[in-house]
């Protein structure tokens, strides 16, 4: 059963039409976009008692419930627009009285439809009942299984029939029996990808001229460019649009357009019916009153319609340099006949000339042929996209090969969609390059092969840091340092020819450049340009500064820093003197340690001398006739004993001080701001 649903009506208006024949309307318009959408515009004319019938696959579906718009260009109302309706195969089979889910014995079908009236033909003889119920009866006594139906016959009585023997088996209701057809169909029907249908009626008898627009999933298409290099004069760039007709209808002598750029889409399920589980509500009662949740206004009534954006005008015809360059036997002597227009953020090609595309074929159709401005070029990108001959980085000084190159211009006045170029120089193939979207009067570089007659080497070959700035504030000192590094270019030209070079430096997080001005930057890199002589070797230097601060405890800073920083030309008097004044007390404090380091190493050897005396004086009070040495060993003991009590009283004087130093240091190191 084939079920239609009412997309749009007119006011006041229900009208479903009996269809007698279904009028056609082929493709009159193709525009093609870059973001995997195309827009079609079918045309024709929509007799009395006719509607317009346009197919569809189920995919395609939610793009065009999403998109479709209708005109009738004679005047007229289309009274509606209808579709085969969609649903999910539970959904449909839901509203049946039985089911066949897997593989569902008969037995177990007529289970299911108990009451329900059977007949039943076994050879000559028929039985008639309803049925009470049906089962499979398991196997036994070396008996297979049987699927069995209990009957009550027309007689009253209940009667078992074994089903696989019966030769006929039939539903006695109509009604019943159409269900389990309709079912079966749908069950069908869900495995085939089938076409869907879109009704367009008319709102009167009389003939119309309809126009239906849509959006549907495309094929996107794509570019490649020609960069031709002549003798003389400027370049001349060839674009060619590569376009898949993957529709399933033929585009015949349809006005075709291609747009630049990627508008967002997306896809809404719009097609599939969504059901909504409703709440069961009972009174109100005594139920608290819930909070009300009202939508915010998007917008008011729309003030008007923007006008349609301006063609641009085409470019002064290039009659003369396209004949050059054909007798060079490079341009195509097929005419671009593509006119191209913004339209907004987008740019538009759109075919002067009807074109024709069958289903499952492709094309290649010529929509730029003009001159551009554009130069050639070698280019060099420090650390990466050069060509290497060795194997070395290029920080020891291995040279690497530039790329042919080329900075083109969009003078066309139009967009040009990314693609890949192939380049011809001289009547030559000389390689090939990509290019992002390019709008007009913007600029690209394009490497399309390497230079084998010009190497560049680099080398680090100057660092050095200086302190910028300092303060000290609660016993913290801040320095400001800069680190001024300059790396060096050596470009080696073999040929005998000048060319130009453009170096990519890159750009370093937190370095600046110091005295030189990039021709440009890019969002890392700076480019510097480089005319170069024929046979010879230029050296470029790129310098940079580092600028970054640095915190220390003022406390654990040695003297010789210090004395470093009260040099430092950028320090005022003020500054310097307070550290001059830190310097010199820290200076004090360092001559007290190093006199108790003194100090404590004449303890250590009085100490050493004290214990050797007493081992003696200790192995000699057991000897006979040493007394004598015993007494003079005991006077040297009292005199080291005096030495190292001095030497303690000293150290004890000097720690005194010391600390007293260190005291008034870290007093004047909490008062120092600047």
């Amino acid at each position: 059963m084939r079920r239609f649903v009412s997309l749009w009506l007119p006011a006041c208006t229900f009208l479903v039409l009996a269809i007698a024949s279904a009028a056609d309307l082929p493709i009159r318009t193709v525009t093609l976009y870059k973001n995997g959408i195309g827009y079609f515009e079918r045309a024709g004319e929509l007799r009395p008692g006719e509607a317009a019938k346009l197919e569809f696959k189920a995919i395609e579906m939610d793009d065009v419930l999403k998109s479709l718009t209708v005109q009738d260009n004679s005047g007229g109302k289309v009274a509606s627009v209808r579709y085969d309706a969609s649903e999910t195969l539970s959904q449909k089979l839901s509203e049946y009285p039985f089911r066949l889910d897997g593989q569902i014995s008969l037995a177990a079908l007529l289970d299911q439809i108990r009451g329900a009236r059977l007949e039943l033909v076994y050879g000559a003889e028929a039985a008639r009942g309803s049925i009470v119920s049906a089962r499979l009866s398991p196997a036994e006594d070396k008996k297979p299984e049987r699927e069995q139906v209990t009957l009550m016959v027309d007689s009253g009585e209940l009667r078992t029939f074994d089903l696989s023997a019966a030769t006929s088996i039939r539903l006695s209701d109509p009604s019943l029996q159409q269900k389990l057809k309709e079912y079966l169909t749908a069950l069908d029907k869900s495995r085939s990808s089938d076409k869907r249908d879109i009704y367009i009626d008319s709102s009167d008898v009389k003939s119309r001229q309809i126009v239906a627009g849509y959006m549907l999933p495309t094929a996107v298409w794509k570019s490649s460019y020609r960069l031709i290099f002549g003798q003389t004069g400027e370049p001349m760039l060839e674009g060619w649009a590569i376009v898949d007709n993957t529709s399933g209808d033929d585009w015949t002598n349809v006005r075709l357009a291609l747009v630049s750029g990627r508008p967002v889409s997306f896809i809404s399920a719009l097609y599939a019916p969504k059901y909504v589980k409703r709440q069961t509500v009972d009174l109100p009662d005594n139920q608290a009153q819930g909070p009300v949740l009202y939508e915010g206004a998007v917008g008011g009534v729309i003030g008007g319609v923007a006008g349609a954006p301006k063609a641009m005008a085409a470019p002064a015809p290039m009659k003369k340099a396209q004949r050059m360059m054909e007798q060079l036997g490079i341009v195509s002597s097929v005419a671009a006949g593509a006119q191209g227009t913004e339209l907004g953020e987008l740019f538009e090609y759109s075919f002067s000339s009807p074109v024709t595309i069958h289903s499952n074929e492709s094309a290649m159709l010529p929509f730029l042929q003009q001159k551009v401005t554009a130069r050639k070029l070698i280019i060099y990108r420090d650390g990466s996209g050069a060509y290497r001959e060795g194997s070395g980085a290029d920080q020891d000084g291995s040279g690497v090969n530039p790329m042919d190159a080329a900075e083109i211009t969009n003078s066309t006045g139009k967009t040009l969609d990314g693609g890949p170029i192939t380049v011809f120089d001289g009547n030559a193939y000389s390689g090939e390059a990509l290019m992002e979207t390019l709008k007009a009067a913007d600029k690209r570089l394009i490497g399309y092969g390497v230079d084998l007659g010009t190497r560049v080497t680099t080398l680090f070959d100057s660092s050095r840091e200086m302190v910028r700035e300092i303060h000290i504030r609660r016993g913290v000192l801040t320095a400001r340092l800069s680190t001024q590094e300059t790396k060096t270019y050596t470009i080696r030209n073999v040929d005998q020819k000048s060319k130009t070079l453009i170096i990519e430096h890159p750009e370093r997080p937190g370095y600046t450049l110091l005295n030189q001005k990039p021709m440009e930057t890019t969002a890392n890199a700076y480019r510097f340009e480089v005319k170069l002589a024929p046979n010879a070797t230029e050296k470029f230097p790129v310098s940079e500064e580092h600028v970054y601060d640095t915190t220390t405890e003022v406390t654990n800073i040695t003297p010789d820093v210090l004395l470093s920083y009260t040099r430092n030309r950028m320090l005022s008097d003020t500054a310097r003197g307070q550290l001059e004044q830190i310097l010199d007390k820290k200076r004090q404090i360092a001559e007290a340690a190093e006199a108790i380091d003194l100090l404590q190493i004449q303890v250590k050897d009085a100490s050493q001398n004290e214990q050797r005396i007493r081992q003696n004086i200790a192995s000699l009070n057991n000897v006979s006739g040493q007394q004598d040495q015993v007494q003079r060993y005991a006077r040297q003991l009292a005199v080291e004993e005096t030495k190292l009590a001095g030497v303690r009283d000293q150290m004890s004087e000097l720690a005194k001080k010391k600390s007293a130093l260190e005291s008034e240091l870290n007093s004047r190191i909490e008062k120092m701001d600047f």
